[in-house]
Formats: structure tokens, sequence, C-alpha cells
């Protein structure tokens, strides 16, 4: 039968790469046959390797995969399963999935298996709790710039006239007073910033601007001695966003990884965008719901974010650092979701992947549009 396509072109295989989930088949001994390239991604190796190792290397012993596998090759009917943990060190943790297993009529004791990833609707459910968290946060600031403040600059003030009265033995009392004092006012007024709710100035913003801006920041600062990649696609729509903002969330992130790597000099951070099928969101303000196409990550080669601070990794004061104030992430979740994007964390012993998914900028329509569409409906 003539399929239209060139000579050699398997079209099983360009419509298996195309659909954006992993795809494999098993055989009957357990060797994985067939990956599609969203597949060689979640397992985090090639077709090759997949093939020689076989499926049981790859998910935690005793897994619900396996035994769901065989379930199918032995009724010879399909089966789903739904959130199913199959989180290891090699797939890395909070890996759950959905699958959908159906065995291969064709080939007998050959079966295919489907993941989809609970990612997508797990995003909803914790950016909107990231959202809450920043409220808090708002409310807080707000109570703390009136009630906290004033009373600050007094104590500070008698700090210095008691300076001029005290012995030399008691001055260094009345400068940590002073000290003290000013780094508290120092929290306050960086956590006025939740309180700002003033619209957002969006327009189509360049990513790759801004990420080359944030990286010569990085190079001449806090990451002059990391590599940085970069991995951009680089046709790429504009971003609908503040481009100050944008940079402030990057840098933030960037200045994380450069932290979370140290002084190991294989440090590495990687910078990477691409177009991925998006979800929809609404955007705070207005009655819009617009689709998060633009997929913007920081990975670094770190050593990861410990497992009981990841569940409330982006929450105020939640820090890992001696010195943090546990503000920065919470700020970068505000942002993004006043921008009504979705941000996420994905952390193994092997580094962490902040991960943003954003709207793309769309050119309004004129009036001569809305009229031309109104006629052809």
């Amino acid at each position: 039968m003539s399929t239209g396509l060139p000579a050699g072109v398997d079209p099983a295989a360009i419509v298996l790469n195309t659909i954006r989930h992993p795809v494999i088949m098993v055989s009957p001994d357990g060797k994985i046959v067939f990956a599609n390239a969203d597949a060689e991604d979640f397992f985090r190796a090639s077709a090759s390797v997949l093939a020689r190792d076989g499926l049981e290397r790859f998910v935690p012993f005793g897994s619900p995969l396996l035994t769901l596998v065989e379930q199918v090759r032995e009724r010879r009917s399909p089966f789903n399963e739904y959130r199913v943990d199959i989180s290891s060190p090699r797939l890395g943790v909070e890996r759950v999935v959905d699958l959908y297993v159906a065995p291969v009529p064709e080939l007998p004791g050959y079966v295919v298996v489907m993941f989809q990833e609970r990612s997508m609707a797990d995003k909803i459910d914790r950016q909107m709790t990231h959202r809450g968290a920043a409220r808090s946060v708002t409310g807080l600031a707000a109570m703390l710039a009136h009630e906290i403040k004033n009373p600050l600059s007094g104590i500070r003030g008698a700090a210095q006239l008691l300076e001029t009265a005290v012995s030399d033995e008691d001055r260094a009392l009345t400068r940590l007073i002073t000290d003290e004092t000013d780094r508290i006012v120092s929290l306050v007024d960086r956590m006025e910033v939740f309180s700002d709710e003033r619209p957002i100035d969006r327009q189509p913003v360049n990513i790759h601007v801004v990420l080359d801006h944030v990286k010569a920041i990085a190079r001449n600062g806090f990451a002059s001695r990391v590599k940085i990649i970069e991995d951009y696609d680089p046709s790429l729509p504009p971003v609908y966003a503040n481009r100050d903002q944008l940079i402030q969330v990057f840098l933030n992130l960037v200045k994380n990884a450069a932290e979370a790597i140290g002084h190991d000099p294989g440090g590495e951070i990687t910078l990477s965008t691409a177009f991925r099928p998006g979800i929809k969101l609404s955007v705070p303000g207005t009655q819009d719901r617009v689709s998060l196409p633009l997929e913007f990550c920081v990975h670094d080669n770190g050593h990861g974010v410990p497992d009981d601070i990841l569940p409330i990794l982006f929450d105020p004061f939640i820090t890992t650092k001696p010195n943090g104030s546990g503000l920065g992430l919470a700020l970068v979740a505000k942002i993004v979701g006043e921008h009504g994007g979705v941000i996420e964390c994905e952390s193994s012993s092997r580094g962490t992947t902040f991960r943003i998914l954003m709207p793309t900028w769309k050119e309004p329509r004129s009036f001569e549009d809305y009229i031309e569409e109104e006629h052809a409906a």
C-alpha cells in the first residue's frame, strides 16, 4: 500500500516520536525493543542502552509496572493503572505516572507501554499552593511594614543616643543593637515586595535576551567559576511578560544553582528553552485563559534539594542556606504566578531543574480582523 511518504521512511516511528509521552515496546524476555524520543528522555538513556539492559533495570524492584506488563502479556488485553509511583534514583524522585499497557496482536508476547506523567495536573495544584503562600506573605509584609518598622526606627535612634553616653566597652553592644535593627529593617523591606499589587506592565519579551543578560551578570559575579551551557530553541516566539521581573526570576534561579554547585570544579548550569504543548491557566486580574507552551529551564549538576524541603520549596522562609531568608523562591513563585505561569522543581542527587511554563505573546486583533471574523462566521 502506498503511503505517499519517501522510501525508507517508517510512518509508525514518526508518529510515535511525535507523541509527547514516553512510549516503549517490551519483548517477551523483558527487553525494550523500541523507545520513542520522549522515552529516552524519561529513562535518561538511549534506545540502545534500554534494549541492552531491559525494563527491570530501569524501574524499582517490585514495581507495579512489571506486574502490569505480565498481566497484559498473559491475558492479551489492555490494562490501565493510574498514579503509579515509579520513583527511583535512576528516574528521579516524585515520578508518578498513569500507565497504559496493551498487547501487540501481530507480535505475540510483545507489549506496548505508554507513560503519562501526572506533572501536568500536579503543576496546577502546586501553582495554586504557591500563589496561596505568596498571598499569605503579602498580608504579613503589609503588617510588618506598618507595625514593626516604626518601632525599629525608635530602637535604632535610642541605641545611637546611648552610644555617645556609654563606655568604650559597652559601645560594642549599642552598635550590635543598631546593626541588628538595620538587618531586620532590610528583611522587612524585602518582604514589602510581596505587598505590591499593582498591575504588571507586560509586553513581548525575547527570553533569550533576558537569559543572555542574566548570564552576563552571573559570569561576572556569583557564577564566575561555573560553566554555563545554553540549549536554546532559536525559533521560540516572544513571551508575554515584564522584562525586569523575568530578569529577577532567572537571577534568583541561577544564583541558587551556583550556590548548589559551590566550589565543585565540574559544576555546570544549563539554561534551556523549548516549545511544548501547553496547559491552560487563568491569568490573575482577567477573565482570560491562556496556553503555556513556553518552557524555560535552569538545571544544575549540584547535590540536589533535600527530599523533606522539596514539597515546600516555594513557601516563604524555607531555605537550606545558613544565612538565607527563604524569600527568594517565594518571590519567584509570586512573579511567575502573576504572569499566569507555572513553576516546578525536580531534584535528585545528580542535580536540580527548575522548570517554568509561560504564555506567548499574541498580537492584538485589529478592528478589521474582528469584522472579517464576524463575516466569516
